[in-house]
């Protein structure tokens, strides 16, 4: 790996793991269990939806920041909503163990063997707006054998903010120049790049389903491309 860089910081969701399909997963089982009609993957679509919008006015200071758990809790009862479910009479408890969805999302078949790879590299860790708790579970359920945890809850800022790059550099006392962001899609390597970062591109065109349209080739001239992380291991190790 070039010299200057120091740590290797990673996009999560779609990324590292998919999370449509193990959202859908455990939608199904709960429509199936209530009883409710619809299509699982349609809803986890509508769901993550709502992500960016959500994290909007944190990112514009106008709400104080709000950990993702609670934002992915207020987006499944407003998909809910959308989809006319009433879930009137289910228990909290049981919302909050559907909400823990994204904390049991499965790895891309070539996650966990790149991740230890590039661990050998250099240092390792998420850089993603799932908050600590979430990232923390999901990695001791699918192996993710990151050197820390990160992001946007340890900066208080959600990407594409500046200062969620830019502290998570801090953290590590580096400079983003020192700093590798590897992401699934272009938008979070372009912030990453405007903070001085070097970017990799790890395409991933399924991860919205088999008619995905965005993010299937690299859109700028990124620092490295790799069909998946442990090609990327591959060309970090001969650079």
């Amino acid at each position: 790996m070039g010299t200057n860089i120091k740590a290797m910081l990673f996009d999560v969701f779609g990324t590292v793991v998919d999370w449509r399909e193990g959202v859908a997963r455990e939608l199904a089982a709960f429509f199936l269990r209530h009883g409710f009609a619809g299509d699982a993957h349609a809803f986890a679509d509508d769901w993550r939806g709502r992500y960016q919008g959500s994290m909007e006015p944190i990112r514009r200071g106008t709400r104080p920041f709000t950990r993702l758990d609670v934002l992915h809790r207020e987006n499944l009862l407003a998909t809910f909503a959308q989809w006319r479910i009433s879930t009137a009479r289910i228990d909290a408890a049981e919302i909050d163990e559907l909400n823990r969805a994204w904390h049991r999302l499965d790895p891309w078949p070539d996650s966990a063997d790149g991740l230890t790879k590039l661990r050998k590299i250099g240092l390792i860790a998420p850089l993603s707006n799932g908050n600590i708790l979430l990232l923390t579970n999901m990695a001791k359920r699918a192996r993710l054998p990151w050197d820390c945890i990160l992001g946007a809850e340890a900066v208080q800022a959600y990407k594409p903010h500046p200062d969620s790059y830019r502290k998570t550099a801090e953290i590590l006392d580096l400079s983003p120049r020192q700093c590798l962001m590897v992401a699934a899609h272009n938008g979070d390597l372009h912030a990453a790049r405007d903070v001085g970062m070097a970017t990799a591109f790890i395409p991933r065109p399924r991860e919205h389903g088999p008619r995905q349209t965005t993010d299937l080739v690299p859109e700028q001239d990124w620092d490295f491309v790799a069909r998946d992380l442990i090609a990327l291991a591959e060309q970090l190790a001969g650079d």
